[in-house]
């Protein structure tokens, strides 16, 4: 499937137990060819996800920019870490080994958070609102996606803020709502409480609720009183981590997310 379209991207969803691939309309939103899926190998080193990634394209026959997403930090193309991979990924240059195994010039790698709410902002639940859009994805663990006017503020990790002396996962994330076992009302305070503080700090113009409790928002979002701004659903599903994957390797996405990493280096360093 060679390349024929410069509105077309391959978006790559790398997962912690699958890794999902599709070719992108990146105007639409939509993809444009089926959808594949492999199992994430265990242990996922970096061989063997390039390998299983390789199986995929190949099976395609892609030729043509990649965006990818990924389930860690990476910086200037290199992992800094990937909790939910194996250890080995700390310190490898992904964009380049994606660049030899595959034989493609063209590869952004962002992680899939960014990669998820940018779907959701440009094409989702986000679609043309001004100011600060977070998606907040509970599941797990609690990530983020912060976009202000479009762009994107890369690599958050907003789901650490601290809550009652421990990271806002601990009370805020579907995880600790199955490992507690607390009622939708109980979890949904909690979820109200991590959402406000959240708001006071960056001042959200909408939160963007993604996670598998996404699809039941009459549950919880009855105890969501302290939030100013409006919460939504997120409405793009499964979609959204393919469809956000191949938005990094949009031109103008890359260059807003460079400058953002340079300002907050630049802050640091004054």
């Amino acid at each position: 499937m060679a390349v024929n379209n410069a509105d077309h991207v391959l978006g790559v969803d790398i997962g912690g137990t699958g890794t999902k691939c599709a070719v992108v309309d990146i105007k639409k939103g939509e993809l444009v060819s089926e959808r594949f899926r492999l199992d994430t190998p265990q242990p996922a080193t970096p061989e063997a996800v390039l390998g299983t990634m390789k199986k995929l394209i190949d099976d395609m026959g892609w030729k043509g920019p990649i965006g990818c997403g990924f389930p860690g930090l990476v910086k200037d193309g290199v992992v800094r870490r990937a909790p939910n991979l194996d250890e080995s990924f700390t310190g490898f240059n992904l964009v380049e080994g994606i660049k030899s195994i595959l034989g493609a010039s063209i590869v952004c790698v962002g992680n899939d958070a960014d990669a998820a709410g940018l779907a959701e902002a440009r094409f989702g639940a986000g679609k043309g609102v001004n100011g600060t859009v977070v998606m907040v994805t509970l599941g797990t663990g609690i990530g983020t996606a912060v976009i202000h006017n479009g762009e994107l503020l890369p690599d958050t990790e907003l789901g650490h803020l601290e809550m009652k002396g421990k990271d806002s996962e601990h009370w805020a994330s579907n995880s600790a709502k199955e490992r507690n076992e607390w009622s939708w009302k109980k979890w949904g305070k909690n979820v109200d409480n991590y959402l406000a503080m959240l708001e006071y700090l960056i001042g959200a113009d909408r939160f963007i609720i993604g996670g598998g409790v996404s699809k039941k928002p009459e549950k919880f979002f009855p105890f969501l009183k302290k939030v100013g701004c409006e919460v939504v659903p997120a409405t793009m599903g499964n979609l959204a981590g393919i469809v956000g994957a191949a938005l990094l390797a949009v031109p103008e996405i890359r260059r807003s997310s460079r400058s953002a990493a340079s300002r907050r280096r630049s802050t640091k360093k004054s």
